[in-house]
């Protein structure tokens, strides 16, 4: 399979290069500023790119967009980037120098920045999962929960970034790729990943049905079946396993947990979810720091202790090749409890390592030269070369 990093890039972030939709998008300010530079001189500038908060560095989506403009218009620009793609950046730290003309760059900066800043942030909170569950494997399933196209994009590229770099520093599994087709090239897929949502299962009236459906409409394609459509996450999943057994025992059969937070896995409740962990992880009760963790431990919706019950479950019917998939809230956070726990689960599918602040995101540009002229706003020294 062909490298990601080797195919073209021609998706929704890449758009808007040229000036008309450039000046539609970009700040009011900008705009005015470019047009008095036309009527006073040009000046060649240097901008300083930078973030607020740790990263992991991200850029090439912004930097391609900046290169296609340069190309559109004609001019050259220089990209000195101090932070190569998955490297760790601190905050207030350049990420990259950029330098050129101040009327051909002025107008940029609001394009530019929207493209560095939620990649940057999502990296490192990809990173942060796969690290905390190098055993794991994740499905980057954020595609829905994007405000656009052009975030979307941006999201998985980011996934492919943080997960690439946890590969390198943890041999991490990682990111094994994501939910739509657009998007799966940075994970080296010429497709998404996926199986059926709630709508087919609720279509078939049955998780069996649904999943026999499934099946015979993909005949090839390993299962992965919902099991909280009717609240019986156990008795669904080995009725699905006894069905289809001999899948169950080849390995090509999963089962995903994506109980609401509205309720208990089924058999569990406080009580019950406190004796599963204590029989499988009982380090994990006596280590959580806060009502959060122990939500993620002992709590309704997608648990430890209703990974552990799920897990017991399937073994003691015989189904040990039988996979787990959880879903639902798998955030940094809980990522982090759930290796606290050492949950058995064998893939995670989240969209959580999206921006949860996005006032975090924020990328800044700063001109700290002015044809050669070190310069920059007081309070800001920081960021001169």
């Amino acid at each position: 399979m062909a490298d990601p990093k080797d195919r073209p890039r021609r998706g929704p972030a890449i758009n808007r290069i040229g000036d008309a939709d450039i000046a539609a998008w970009t700040d009011a300010y900008f705009n005015r500023t470019r047009e008095t530079i036309k009527a006073f001189g040009d000046v060649k500038v240097t901008y300083a790119v930078f973030m607020r908060r740790p990263v992991v560095s991200a850029p090439r989506l912004a930097i391609e967009w900046l290169e296609a403009v340069a190309n559109e218009r004609g001019v050259e620009i220089d990209i000195d980037l101090i932070f190569e793609e998955g490297r760790w950046v601190g905050a207030g730290e350049p990420i990259m120098y950029v330098t050129g003309s101040f009327q051909e760059l002025v107008d940029l900066e609001t394009l530019f920045l929207q493209r560095v800043g939620p990649p940057c942030v999502a990296a490192y909170n990809a990173f942060t999962m796969c690290q905390e569950l190098p055993k794991v494997a994740f499905l980057a399933m954020d595609a829905r929960h994007c405000a656009g196209a052009d975030m979307a994009e941006l999201m998985a590229y980011a996934a492919a970034v943080g997960s690439d770099r946890a590969k390198r520093k943890s041999d991490a599994i990682g990111f094994i790729g994501n939910a739509t087709t657009a998007t799966a090239h940075f994970f080296g897929r010429d497709a998404g990943l996926g199986t059926m949502p709630h709508a087919l299962i609720g279509y078939a009236g049955s998780t069996v049905r649904a999943a026999e459906m499934f099946h015979e409409a993909h005949p090839d394609t390993p299962l992965t079946v919902l099991v909280d459509y009717f609240g019986q996450e156990v008795t669904d999943a080995l009725a699905v396993c006894e069905r289809f057994e001999e899948m169950a025992q080849k390995g090509r059969l999963s089962v995903r947990l994506d109980t609401p937070g509205g309720r208990f896995c089924e058999g569990l409740d406080p009580a019950a979810s406190y004796a599963v962990l204590d029989r499988n992880a009982p380090r994990s009760i006596r280590g959580y720091r806060n009502e959060a963790e122990l939500r993620h431990l002992i709590g309704p919706g997608v648990s430890a202790a209703g990974i552990w019950h799920m897990r017991e479950s399937l073994d003691k019917a015989g189904f040990l090749n039988v996979r787990i998939v959880g879903s639902s809230g798998f955030s940094p956070d809980k990522c982090r409890v759930m290796a606290l726990a050492d949950t058995p689960i064998d893939v995670v599918g989240t969209g959580s390592y999206l921006p949860e602040k996005w006032t975090e995101t924020y990328a800044t540009a700063d001109i700290v030269e002015y044809d050669g002229v070190k310069r920059v706003k007081v309070g800001r020294e920081f960021l001169l070369r």
